[in-house]
Formats: structure tokens, C-alpha cells, sequence
């Protein structure tokens, strides 16, 4: 037994000798004083013993563990306050580094793109006009030549309560609810929080809108003051870029038309975005259907009106290829803007 202790004093000498961190400290704890410790086996062993081997045995073995423990609780203190400090090293902040003169945040990039579109309208004389988010079927559908049971209505999914109350599903009761509210001439944007029961890449339950309406006498508005002004201002948003409008149908504008523009990524050539026409699908317009005026008691009037989706436009604007970026907070993507 006495060479066996001695196997084991030497083994903790040169287990000391050896460590660099706490896990092999730990290591060595467990192997000289854990529960199948060597130490531990000779402790058990005692019962073997005659009374004084016993005694002077029992002696010497305490002698070695109460050594051990010290030293053991010795470098499990010197080697905590080396992990600390290094921890502390790693994580140093350097505070001098902070400054008043750092660029602050121009804001959410969808925030930053309604800016820029309340500008270019703002600029050229119209008027903000805004709505509440809940709305009823006649703002949010029959007014707009939607009645009960139209085959569009299928083309927006929409959020309903119990009651007739439902989510917008754009802001066009905006535009409703002004012509009922005001008079002749009507130059307006209708921006806000819109609602569909829709999401993957490119869509989100909650989105923002920006819509126009322009109203005055029969005559005084047509389809190519929309034109001069759409080109205008999308050209403003992306630069040089073509514009075209394909004829298309929305149940509230006859004529109607969707305007594409010259795709931002490749220039017109032909790329993935694409989908290699060329072009890029960014509004929707048209004149204003005389059913809508009849809705809100107008007569001899003529009008146009335009909508748009502000996250299409950031995503475009800033080449971001997923809509759920700008809602999921990752500040990875965020602090970019």
C-alpha cells in the first residue's frame, strides 16, 4: 500500500506540473479523489488493516489528501482568475471609440422609401390623406366596383371579424372616403398599412401602400397626365431607367394599365429576377371607372389614380431578394441602412 501511495504522490506532483486550465484540474480531482479515485480506493482499503497499520496508514493518507486539496483549491482559484481575465480581454469595450460624430440611422429602409415617395407627390402639389386601418365592405370593396361576390375579390385575401369590419386590403377606401368628404379638384396619396392573409418571398401579411387619386371636371384629367407623371417619378426612384405600361384590368379603372420599368439588376438584358424579359412589374393605374364615381355621387367629373407596394419599391432600390428581411429585425440586415 505504502507503494502505491507513493505512485500516486508522485502522479499528483507531476498532474500539478501539467495543468493549464480548469477541465484538466477537474480531470485530475476526479481521477485521484472522485468516488473510483485512487486516493479514494486506498481509503477503502483501511478496513483491512490491523488497529495500529491501520492508525499510522489512515495518518499518512490524510496527510496526502489534505496537501492535495490545497493545492487543488490553490490553482482552481489561480486558473479561474486566468480564464476571468481572459474572458474580460475578449470582451473589452473600449469606450473612447464611441462618438457623438458616429452617423446616426436614416431609419427602416421601408420607412426611408415612404419618405421619398411622399416627397416626389408632396413636391408636385398633392395632399396627404390617411384612413383607418379597419373598414367596412362598401369603402373597402363595393365602392370600388367590387360588389358581393366578384370574381377580383378573390385576388385579395382578406382578414374578416365577426361582424362586416374587416383589415384594408389597400388604402383605395382612402380614396373613397375623401370624395365623399370633399370637393373638386382632388390631387392625393393615400400611403399607410395594409392587410392580406398572404406570405413567402415576396409577400407579408402586413405591407404598406402608397395610392393616388386625381379628380376634376370631365375633360381636365386623362390618362396622359398619368403617364407624364408615373415616368416622371419612377424615374425619380430608380433612375434611368425604360418605363412601359401593358394594358391590364382592375375592377376600379377603365382603362387600366400595369407599368413595368427596365430591370434594375441587369439593365434590361435578361437575368433571374426578371425571369429574362427584361422587366420589372412596379404599379398599377388607370383611369378612374365611372361606377366609383356613382358610388360617391359625383357626376361629370374624370379622374386617374395609381397604387404601389413601398416594400416592391425598397427591394428593388436596395437589392434585397427576400420581402421577410425587413420585418424579421435582424439587425445584420438593419444596420446596413
Amino acid at each position: 500500500m505504502l507503494e502505491k501511495l507513493e505512485q500516486i504522490k508522485g502522479k499528483i506532483a507531476k498532474g500539478f506540473e501539467e495543468i493549464k486550465n480548469l477541465e484538466a484540474l477537474e480531470n485530475l480531482r476526479i481521477e485521484i479523489m472522485g468516488k473510483k479515485g485512487e486516493l479514494t480506493a486506498l481509503f477503502s482499503s483501511l478496513k483491512a488493516l490491523g488497529e495500529e497499520e491501520k492508525k499510522a496508514f489512515a495518518k499518512e493518507l490524510n496527510s496526502v489528501r489534505s496537501e492535495f486539496e490545497s493545492k487543488l483549491d490553490s490553482l482552481k482559484a489561480k486558473l479561474s482568475q486566468e480564464e476571468l481575465g481572459r474572458k474580460l480581454r475578449k470582451e473589452y469595450l473600449d469606450t473612447s471609440l464611441f462618438t457623438a460624430l458616429k452617423p446616426k440611422s436614416l431609419g427602416h429602409p421601408v420607412n426611408q422609401v415612404m419618405e421619398r415617395i411622399i416627397e416626389y407627390f408632396t413636391c408636385i402639389n398633392f395632399s396627404i390623406q390617411s384612413g383607418p386601418l379597419v373598414e367596412d365592405d362598401f369603402h373597402n370593396f363595393e365602392a370600388l366596383n367590387l360588389p358581393k361576390f366578384h370574381p377580383a375579390r378573390d385576388m385579395q385575401d382578406t382578414f374578416y371579424f365577426k361582424d362586416i369590419a374587416l383589415l384594408r386590403t389597400h388604402t383605395s377606401p382612402v380614396q373613397i372616403r375623401t370624395m365623399q368628404e370633399s370637393s373638386i379638384p382632388i390631387r392625393i396619396i393615400a400611403p399607410g398599412a395594409v392587410f392580406r392573409r398572404d406570405y413567402d418571398l415576396t409577400h407579408s401579411p402586413m405591407f404598406h401602400q402608397v395610392e393616388g387619386l386625381v379628380v376634376d371636371q370631365a375633360g381636365k384629367v386623362s390618362f396622359a397626365n398619368l403617364k407624364y407623371i408615373l415616368e416622371d417619378f419612377l424615374r425619380a426612384m430608380f433612375g434611368d431607367v425604360k418605363v412601359r405600361f401593358r394594358s391590364s384590368f382592375f375592377p376600379f379603372t377603365e382603362p387600366s394599365a400595369e407599368v413595368d420599368i427596365s430591370c434594375v439588376f441587369c439593365g434590361g438584358v435578361g437575368c433571374r429576377v426578371c425571369s429574362h424579359t427584361g422587366w420589372l412589374e412596379v404599379l398599377g393605374c388607370g383611369v378612374v371607372d365611372e361606377n366609383v364615381f356613382k358610388a360617391v355621387g359625383y357626376e361629370n367629373v374624370s379622374g386617374y389614380a395609381f397604387g404601389l407596394g413601398v416594400e416592391r419599391f425598397a427591394m428593388l432600390i436596395h437589392r434585397v431578394n427576400d420581402l421577410r428581411s425587413f420585418f424579421e429585425t435582424d439587425l445584420r440586415v438593419l444596420e446596413q441602412f
